[in-house]
């Protein structure tokens, strides 16, 4: 129903760790969780493109996928994906709308599961998904990136995803990749570029 959502919205494979990334001391998590909620205090809005990479097991090539993120504070997000196909994801006033290359429909996001990963999608724009009571929370480091690694709490969560992981460069409060493994394997990968924040948006933005 919500095919490229690609719970991704949010988010987003795991991936195996390389060689070079190690756990965060508590120390340094501590700075890293401070500093992120402090930097995201004042951004209102976030724009980036960006390009999804979903491996399934059934399929033997992955589906690539290419688009356009813009979220607004407090709790308005889009996603809208324009090749190779035209499909919007727009999250709003409690409800998820959809419009699949001009099928338009909408759900309830109210205590469904999608509305906690929007959640935690918005939290990373104001440091308050390290404080989200569903996921536990760890965190990574390399030479290059930070890293915080979400596993849900409760079993129905669980029965969707498996992990997310959320990386910011170093010295950098907005993330630039989302990794998600799906609880059947699936995972998805959601690299951001070109990001823009506190830049103007438009209404057409949340609209389908």
């Amino acid at each position: 129903m919500i095919k490229p959502i690609a719970f991704g919205i949010i988010l987003l494979i795991s991936g195996l760790f390389s060689a070079q990334t190690t756990a965060m001391s508590a120390a340094e998590a501590k700075a890293f969780v401070a500093r992120v909620s402090s930097e995201t205090k004042g951004m209102k809005t976030l724009q980036s493109d960006f390009t999804q990479t979903k491996k399934m097991d059934f399929l033997d090539k992955s589906i690539v996928t290419y688009g356009k993120m813009t979220l607004k504070t407090p709790n308005m997000l889009s996603w809208k994906y324009t090749k190779p196909y035209q499909y919007s994801i727009v999250f709003r006033d409690n409800k998820i709308f959809i419009n699949d290359q001009g099928k338009k429909s909408s759900v309830d996001a109210k205590s469904k599961t999608f509305e906690k990963i929007n959640k935690l999608i918005v939290g990373s724009s104001n440091g308050q998904m390290f404080n989200d009571p569903e996921f536990s929370v760890a965190y990574f480091k390399n030479g290059t990136s930070n890293m915080a690694k979400f596993t849900p709490k409760s079993s129905q969560l669980l029965k969707y995803i498996r992990q997310i992981e959320l990386h910011f460069p170093k010295n950098q409060s907005a993330v630039s990749q989302v990794n998600m493994t799906e609880a059947s394997g699936d995972t998805t990968n959601i690299i951001f570029k070109n990001t823009k924040i506190n830049a103007p948006v438009s209404a057409s933005d949340f609209s389908l």
